[in-house]
């Protein structure tokens, strides 16, 4: 049986066509059935399977079929969803190429191999970001500028919630007050320990 060719191309909601994808497949010399060629308008967050036109384009696909796509983002939303579904069109006899690389077919040796320089790539690029980051908080801290979520109240309104806490206001009546939740109020409470004794709730 002839191998049959299928191409998948995928925007986000934000885009709004899939022309430039298929213009790219046409120019690498991909003739594209009009039934096969699948298009879909979908986050690039949302896992390969769970996209409705991909999923029944899995369902559709044989032995001996290819599968192009334009770039490796378009089958997978991180490199862990990418390797498992190029390892299911693997399991089922189907090739993919990715214009991206070159035409290159990823169920293949070489494919497998430049997949897992990419995997191992974007490995260190995460521990980069967070070796930059917890380098730009400890530098943050030294610098003495606040960490987190900015505070619900100034440092005006958590004094005066101090002192009314000390003159005997409950927390409910307080977070009531400044518009904020219990939580908050407590938390005021509890920084200042053991200088505000605990007030009734």
């Amino acid at each position: 049986m002839m191998s049959r060719m299928f191409a998948y191309a995928r925007v986000s909601t934000a885009e709004q066509t899939n022309s430039n994808q298929r213009q790219e497949i046409e120019a690498a010399g991909y003739a594209i059935a009009p039934q096969r060629f699948i298009e879909e308008h979908i986050s690039g967050s949302v896992q390969a399977g769970q996209r409705p036109a991909f999923a029944k384009l899995l369902d559709r696909l044989e032995s001996g079929d290819l599968l192009v796509v334009t770039k490796i983002d378009r089958i997978g939303r991180d490199s862990i969803d990418v390797q498992q579904t190029i390892s299911q069109l693997k399991e089922r006899g189907v090739r993919l190429v990715v214009l991206q690389l070159g035409n290159l077919d990823l169920t293949s040796p070489m494919g497998e191999l430049v997949l897992k320089v990419m995997a191992a790539f974007a490995d260190f690029e995460r521990e980069l970001i967070v070796e930059r980051t917890l380098a730009g908080q400890a530098r943050a801290r030294a610098e003495g500028k606040h960490m987190g979520r900015p505070s619900k109240t100034t440092q005006e309104a958590r004094d005066d919630i101090l002192a009314r806490l000390l003159a005997g206001e409950s927390v409910s009546a307080l977070a009531k007050h400044y518009k904020v939740s219990r939580g908050t109020i407590i938390n005021i409470r509890e920084q200042q320990r053991p200088t505000v004794a605990t007030q009734p709730l």
